[in-house]
């Protein structure tokens, strides 16, 4: 068998396979597999969530309905059991969001790749995927010159188009696309947004955090924070919004999302705050003194409403309440935390196999799905690793035929 990708995904398809007694060769393009999952963890890894799981399948959008049997197979729970396994221990934090006890990656992966060598994994490093030969045979460039491979089956587990420094650099959709599969075109999710803010706010503000607001697009409303960044805005509460800012400005070339500065409060709370006399104080100071409002938040005021609204209180407190922010372009692909697009599901068997090209299975993010921060993109990439080895072995043992030694 050959696993094409040393990510998650990649990893968790070896493992089922080695479980079943299958050989198992993994080829990957950098010098060492897990570079985005140690990336993942360098700031605490966050391993999955710890909500009910119809409330976290709803996380996957349009996609929960093809993900929701390969989150029930390998959920949040079964995640933590198999990395209790490992000797990595876990804890739900005040959020919901699950971190190993030790809020590293790497103890985990070190683990891991113990017990898979251990398993008879053979791993070929700087070994970059290039297609197929005429014969079926997979195609590598080495730093030896090409190799060519034959194998039973085939796991392509390559990531999607973020972060090509850490191996994933969407280079296989051509590939795939030349045999027939069906592909969305791949695009930033997670991703920071340009705003075409002032000289002065971003001189003053880049890297300021707006903490406890709220961001609505249409029905849709989520509190928590993000950053103001010199080119607009990024941070867990954008990467929320990323998909419906995505298609919006897809659509109509910008984007308008709403922020609540104070979503704790009502809009009749806030203009009662704002009609108290101020006297002789700036409008600056009533907002510190009466609302709390200064720093970064009231710079967004004083960019965005105009000076006619400002002096208004009832027309400032609805721009408090509701501050319209128009973003204008996604940041560029290799930016994002995570791709959306990629292979179709309509592409896929049941067993995560491509129906153009039989005996070739996909997992992780290479499939067509996305998905917020907060532990719900590496389950989904360890869940579908998972099916795809349990898919391989399903085809084999249906009849699916080896066509060399891996």
């Amino acid at each position: 068998m050959a696993i094409v990708g040393g990510g998650p995904a990649g990893l968790m398809a070896a493992e089922v396979l080695l479980a079943a007694g299958r050989r198992v060769e993994l080829f990957d393009r950098m010098p060492s597999v897990g570079r985005k999952f140690l990336l993942a963890g360098k700031g605490g890894l966050n391993l999955t969530h710890a909500e009910p799981f119809d409330a976290f399948v709803a996380r996957y959008a349009g996609r929960a309905a093809a993900l929701r049997p390969l989150l029930r197979d390998f959920g949040a729970d079964e995640l933590r059991r198999w990395a209790a396994g490992l000797g990595v221990a876990t804890f739900v934090g005040s959020s919901g969001r699950v971190f190993p006890t030790d809020m590293k990656a790497a103890p985990l992966l070190r683990a891991w790749l113990h017990r898979l060598r251990a398993g008879g994994l053979r791993l070929h490093m700087r070994h970059r995927w290039t297609g197929w030969a005429d014969d079926g045979a997979l195609r590598f460039a080495t730093p030896e010159g090409e190799r060519r491979v034959h194998a039973a089956a085939t796991v392509l587990a390559l990531g999607g188009g973020s972060w090509a420094r850490l191996g994933s650099d969407g280079a296989w959709v051509p590939l795939l696309a030349g045999r027939g599969v069906d592909l969305a075109p791949l695009a930033p999710s997670n991703c920071g947004f340009e705003v075409a803010w002032s000289e002065h706010l971003r001189r003053r503000f880049a890297g300021a955090p707006l903490k406890g607001v709220a961001v609505s697009i249409g029905d849709w409303r989520q509190a928590g924070e993000f950053v103001i960044s010199e080119y607009g805005v990024e941070g867990s509460l954008v990467y929320a919004a990323s998909a419906r800012l995505r298609e919006a400005i897809a659509a109509t070339g910008r984007a308008v999302f709403h922020l609540d500065l104070l979503p704790q409060r009502s809009l009749e709370w806030v203009a009662r705050e704002l009609a108290h006399p101020r006297g002789p104080r700036s409008l600056a100071t009533h907002l510190k003194t009466r609302l709390k409002l200064d720093g970064a938040k009231a710079a967004l005021l004083w960019e965005l409403v105009p000076k006619a609204e400002q002096a208004d209180p009832q027309r400032l407190a609805a721009a408090i309440k509701a501050l319209p922010v128009t973003v204008t372009a996604t940041r560029p692909l290799d930016e994002a935390i995570s791709t959306a697009g990629g292979v179709r599901f309509e592409a896929l068997d049941e067993g995560l196999m491509l129906r153009a090209l039989p005996g070739v299975f996909v997992a992780g993010e290479m499939l067509d799905w996305e998905a917020p921060t907060g532990g719900y993109l590496l389950t989904a990439c360890f869940a579908s690793g998972r099916a795809a080895g349990q898919g391989v072995l399903r085809w084999l043992a249906a009849g699916g035929r080896e066509a060399g030694a891996a």
